[in-house]
């Protein structure tokens, strides 16, 4: 999940694996794969990097896991 903010400032987290696209119109809208769309104030290029971020750490997380299940073999 990504921090994302709302154009009312409210904080909103998003399930970034639901992201169909971004759009600038000029407001950020993310279209998610069941078409609801969320406006935010976070720009295109922040949302890549967040979820570029987001996909790191998780397969950080995962190659860790699997470094510890190994040498307990």
């Amino acid at each position: 999940m990504i921090v994302l903010t709302k154009l009312n400032n409210a904080l909103i987290a998003v399930n970034s694996d639901l992201i169909q696209y971004v759009e600038e119109t000029p407001d950020t809208v993310i279209t998610m794969t069941n078409n609801d769309k969320v406006v935010v104030r976070e720009s295109m290029k922040e949302i890549i990097h967040k979820v570029v971020h987001f996909r790191r750490y998780i397969s950080q997380l995962i190659e860790s896991e699997y470094e510890r299940q190994r040498d307990k073999i």
